[in-house]
Parts: C-alpha cells; sequence; structure tokens
C-alpha cells in the first residue's frame, strides 16, 4: 500500500513524528512523506521513510499555485492512504487533492470534516498523541539515523576549535522570542569546562555574544554546521541547556540529556523532555503561564517574567553531578 505522511510544521514537530513513522513503516513498510525543506534534513536516511517529497510553502509553492501544483504531484502517485499529524486547512486539502480514499487525521484538525477517519487527540506527551494517527500500540522513541559523515563533521569542527574531552551544550535560540532564556551568557561563565552553543544562522548572534564571555573555553558552532552535524555535537555533548525549541528534541533523539528550560509554555502541552535524566527549570505561581501554545514573540503583559525570573542559580541547581563537565 503507497502511504504519505503530510507534515509541514516545525523542526522539533517532524522529530516528534519519527515514531508515527516508524509504526506506519511496520504496518505498512517505509513511507513517504511531506516535508518543509528546512526539516527534511531531519529524515534524510530514515530507515521508516521511502521518499522525502519536500513543499517550501513560503518559498517557490507559495500560494493557491504551488498547493495545486502539488497536488497534482500527489495524485499521480496514487497514495492509497494519508495522514496528517499536521491539522491545519491547508494539510487536509493536499489530502484531498491527492485523492487518496482514506484520510486519517485527528478529530480536531481544522477541516477534519474532509478526513475519512478521524482520531481523538490525546496522550500526555506529543509522540504518543502523533503515534496513535497508527493506532493502538507501543511509543517508540523519537529517533535521527545520524550518518558516519554527519558524526565526521562534528568531530571535525570539535576538533577545529581545539575542543578535547568532554563539553557541555548551550542551545539560546528559538523561533518564538519569548522562549529565549537571557541568560545563557552568565551560564556559560558559571559552568565548569568547555562550552558549545548549538543553532543555526539566526542564532550566531547570540552565540558571539556568549563566547565573548570566555573565548578560551566557551565556542560557538552556530550557523557553522548543517542540521544533522549539529545533532550529532548535540549527541557527543554531556549534557545540553536549552529553551522550548527544536534542540531540546533533537537530543532527544539522540539520547544526550538535557535541562530544558520552560518560560511562556509549559511541558504539560506535551512537548517536554522524555528521557529518565532530562530536568525542566521553570517559574512557578505565575498566573499568566502558559500564555500561549507556542509562546508569543512578544509578552502580552510587557514584563516577561517567565523568563526574567528564571534563575541562574535554579537552573544550576537542576544538574545532576554526573552531567558536570570539568576541566
Amino acid at each position: 500500500m503507497a502511504v504519505l505522511v503530510i507534515q509541514t510544521a516545525f523542526l522539533g514537530d517532524v522529530v516528534l513524528t519519527t515514531p508515527l513513522l516508524i509504526r506506519l513503516a511496520e504496518q505498512h513498510g517505509p513511507v513517504d512523506v511531506l516535508v518543509t525543506p528546512a526539516a527534511a534534513a531531519v529524515l534524510e536516511g530514515h530507515p521508516a521513510v521511502r521518499e522525502l517529497i519536500r513543499y517550501d510553502k513560503r518559498g517557490r509553492d507559495r500560494g493557491l499555485g504551488g498547493l495545486l501544483r502539488l497536488g497534482r504531484t500527489l495524485r499521480s502517485r496514487r497514495y492509497q492512504r494519508v495522514y496528517l499529524p499536521h491539522r491545519s486547512a491547508r494539510s487536509a486539502a493536499l489530502a484531498l487533492w491527492s485523492g487518496a480514499p482514506e484520510r486519517i487525521g485527528f478529530a480536531d484538525g481544522a477541516a477534519a470534516w474532509s478526513y475519512t477517519r478521524r482520531i481523538p487527540r490525546t496522550g500526555a506527551h506529543e509522540t504518543a498523541r502523533l503515534a496513535a494517527l497508527a493506532g493502538p500500540g507501543p511509543v517508540p522513541r523519537p529517533s535521527l539515523e545520524l550518518r558516519a559523515a554527519d558524526r565526521a563533521l562534528a568531530l571535525c569542527w570539535l576538533e577545529q576549535a581545539e575542543v578535547h574531552g568532554p563539553f557541555t551544550a548551550l542551545a539560546p535560540g528559538s523561533v518564538w522570542a519569548t522562549k529565549r532564556w537571557p541568560y545563557y551568557a552568565d551560564l556559560a561563565g558559571s559552568l565548569p569546562g568547555p562550552i558549545v552553543i548549538i543553532g543555526g544562522l539566526e542564532d550566531e548572534a547570540a552565540g558571539r555574544n556568549i563566547v565573548a564571555r570566555d573565548p578560551s573555553r566557551i565556542h560557538s558552532a552556530a550557523g557553522a554546521l548543517p542540521l544533522r552535524a549539529s545533532a550529532a555535537l548535540i549527541e557527543l555533548a554531556s549534557v545540553l541547556f536549552t529553551n522550548d525549541s527544536a534542540p531540546l528534541h533533537l537530543a532527544g533523539a539522540v539520547g544526550t540529556p538535557v535541562v530544558a528550560l520552560f518560560g511562556p509554555t509549559v511541558p504539560a502541552f506535551g512537548f517536554g523532555p522524555l528521557g529518565p535524566a532530562d530536568r525542566v527549570v521553570e517559574v512557578s505561581g505565575l498566573a499568566c503561564r502558559p500564555c500561549s501554545t507556542h509562546g508569543p514573540m512578544v509578552c502580552p503583559l510587557g514584563h516577561h517574567r517567565c523568563m526574567i525570573d528564571l534563575s541562574l542559580s535554579s537552573v544550576m541547581a537542576a544538574l545532576d553531578s554526573r552531567f558536570v563537565t570539568s576541566d
């Protein structure tokens, strides 16, 4: 059976979709996945994926014309079943235009009326909610199939940066501004041993600011490596400090312990870390938390206390002795 999964959400959401892909591959063999170009690297070489179809919804495929062209392409592939972990109307339209006789998605989707099977969106964690689209059963852990080339790039970068031995990784960025903790430079200055900053091109300035605290032992890989090599760096780290953002989920997929800093969002939304050694740090007792599903770009009340009041001492206190690197 030809099966398609449409998941055009953010990079972290694609990581959390891998348990669903694994379940579907067990049932039908490897499946095709429609993703954005930015997130496609997450699934490259994954054994549950037969083919990646890239949908540049904000670039060359934007607008109704791009949507219709992609719909025609999907129809030509004659899919029998489409799964919709992304609940947008645009994803539902693509599923309809694919001509697939079976379209399976969540009952609270924006165009759930167009699905042939609607699944209640329940479960404590997003991985379990998404995997439920494949039916009842155990939920695999998120996974990345890192290749030797990905790990080689990460090791080469560490060698050039003269980072030797255990190191701590920091991921100060987030698509959503209110999710960014403002004290990463102070954290880097307080932690012992080598520090490596993880992030994309958009995090270069934050990386430089943190490196300035102690250039002799703090190094920034933000914008210097492709996504998969960055994930390989996270895999090599003793622990990752991160906001509620994609690196949190990349760490979970490669098995690196995390200290996750939550501000405008809360782990109860289902996007918290999953590992037994992971820690969550957040400010309790704020009536305004959570303020939105994703975290807005600007604090609605203007004070941003959910992150401003998240102290360096509380973050340091979350450390277990086995995480701490030493000189």
